[in-house]
């Protein structure tokens, strides 16, 4: 019989592998504790949705809904249907539907896999992942302000390189439609100058013209009309506060002209945050059209999205988290056989309910070969429960790692009764040796006045730092 041949996962879209979920948990730890301090709640909308909802929300004549959707009809009652290319239609939709701002503004957040069919390469894939949060509701520049401050305050948690803030106003839709008509005007005055892509979109969509990536066309579009020249005073007005109260918070930002939204619902502020190799990992701005546009009633909104797997390679060309971090605290090695799985697991499920993250050894092997596999788990403890200690009621405590807290002890043997409080001391003990190196002026004046030092006496729970 010919071997078979394995199936492989579809190009573009990637396995997270347990090398790389610690640093998705902590970005997605980091990016839940900013978004609970800013008062935003999480919403999950579905991955699929009606077609309908993205091309009314995004426009047909737009890269996305031309190219990039994957777009099916249901073989069982025909309804098209779309995997999301985006969440902030979404999140649109589930506001009107469930009437969410009857009650007042909302300020919501979301997290999950996006799907565009485009050419994959390094930041950019078919399958990828967004953060986002969307304020409605709410229609002040100070709003504006604090979606950008929240996003300041994330790149500062998750110690990425600098990143630079990049903003712009689009003014209103009266405003942007003479600005549209100078464009249109400007470029058919050099309709030999433009590329292909330029002149299809003349007419549909020229804002986007402006965001060419095509050098040849460069000093063309530097020279076209600005939008700023077009701005009525309550555009420049709300520009003028938002720059205000990023100053007043001491944030840096340039004013780029050329930054716009090629999207008809896009209204006043849009912004992008650019890492040093010029791609945007995150934009942002205001939206107060397409509540309506989408069948609510008139109501303000802004909002950014992230790209997840742009920001986790800038953590990871940062250098600021471990590759190979530690599955667990504590490896448990053991003979196999009834009793000593029995024993092995009372002590793992024990451990878990203390708050100790444990491996329990499976499949057999010497103890050579498990002692291998715990010293690759990455565990500070190896506890052992041989013939001898079964027969004895003990448990061999070892210690793991060169640096940990007692290692010259090597090993010890203990009551079994005693293991838990012993293995709680030992960790809890080598969390605070990490944190004097970490925190050299460690202020230790209110833990003397406390008088309470985490010595694992009391066999409860292990809290973690």
């Amino acid at each position: 019989m010919s071997k078979l041949e394995p199936i492989r996962g579809v190009r573009g879209m990637n396995d997270v592998l347990p090398a790389d979920e610690a640093l998705w948990e902590r970005l997605e730890d980091t990016v839940a504790g900013v978004m609970r301090a800013y008062g935003f709640q999480r919403i999950r909308t579905p991955i699929v949705e009606s077609t309908r909802l993205f091309v009314r929300g995004i426009g047909e004549v737009t890269d996305i809904v031309e190219k990039e959707m994957y777009s099916f009809v249901d073989s069982l009652n025909g309804e098209a249907l779309t995997l999301r290319p985006e969440n902030t239609a979404s999140v649109v939709r589930a506001v009107i539907e469930h009437n969410l701002l009857y009650t007042g503004p909302k300020k919501l957040w979301y997290a999950g896999p996006m799907f565009r069919h485009e050419r994959p390469q390094k930041g950019r894939y078919r399958q990828f992942h967004q953060i986002g949060a969307e304020s409605m509701g709410l229609a002040g520049p100070e709003s504006d302000a604090e979606l950008i401050l929240l996003c300041a305050r994330l790149w500062t948690d998750l110690d990425l390189p600098p990143v630079r803030l990049e903003i712009n106003t689009l003014g209103s839709a009266e405003e942007r439609r003479r600005h549209r008509d100078a464009l249109i005007a400007y470029f058919e005055a050099h309709h030999d100058q433009l590329d292909d892509d330029a002149r299809r979109r003349l007419h549909s969509n020229p804002l986007r013209i402006l965001d060419t990536k095509n050098p040849a066309m460069q000093a063309l579009v530097d020279a076209a009309p600005r939008l700023i020249d077009h701005l009525g005073d309550a555009s420049r007005a709300h520009f003028e506060t938002l720059q205000a109260l990023l100053r007043s918070q001491n944030q840096p930002f340039t004013i780029n002209p050329r930054l716009v939204r090629g999207l008809d619902y896009y209204n006043l502020t849009v912004f992008e945050w650019v890492a040093a190799d010029g791609l945007t990992i995150c934009g942002g701005g205001r939206y107060d059209p397409l509540i309506a546009m989408l069948g609510g009633k008139d109501a303000p909104a802004s909002g950014f999205a992230m790209g997840v797997e742009r920001v986790l390679d800038l953590m990871r060309d940062a250098a600021r988290q471990a590759a190979d971090a530690p599955m667990c605290d504590v490896y448990i090695v053991h003979n196999g056989g009834l009793p000593s799985d029995t024993a092995a697991l009372n002590l793992a499920e024990r451990l878990r309910d203390a708050g100790v993250d444990v491996v329990c050894h499976a499949g057999g092997g010497s103890f050579k070969s498990q002692f291998k596999r715990a010293d690759a788990s990455g565990a500070v403890l190896a506890l052992v429960l041989g013939e001898d200690e079964l027969a004895r009621g003990e448990v061999s405590i070892k210690w793991l790692r060169a640096d940990a807290h007692d290692a010259g002890t090597q090993q010890i043997r203990v009551p079994a009764a005693e293991a838990i409080e012993r293995v709680i001391a030992a960790l809890i003990a080598q969390d605070e040796d990490d944190d004097d190196d970490d925190l050299i002026d460690l202020d230790v004046a209110s833990a003397d006045e406390d008088g309470d030092e985490a010595d694992g006496e009391n066999g409860a729970k292990m809290t973690r730092h």
